[in-house]
């Protein structure tokens, strides 16, 4: 099956909470990551959502990259939404 990634920032003014997340994320911009597969039995292109990752800060300024988790997208979409 051909999959493909889709890529967006999401902006957060204030901290933030996530289901799952022990604690409250700190505000900034954070990348996202969603895969998706090709559904092939539709007469037209459709894709459905594999997985969603979240791409957290750095630990400490020492550290290029933070880690990359997955997170549920209605989870991140409340979140963002609240924020506003």
């Amino acid at each position: 099956m051909a999959n493909r990634t889709r890529t967006k920032t999401v902006t957060f003014k204030k901290p933030f909470e996530l289901k799952g997340f022990d604690g409250v994320l700190p505000a900034g911009d954070y990348q996202v990551e969603t895969e998706e597969e090709l559904l092939q039995s539709l007469s037209f292109t459709g894709y459905r959502r594999v997985v969603t990752f979240l791409h957290l800060h750095p630990s400490s300024k020492k550290e290029k990259f933070g880690p990359v988790v997955t997170v549920d997208p209605e989870d991140l979409d409340a979140a963002v939404f609240r924020d506003l």
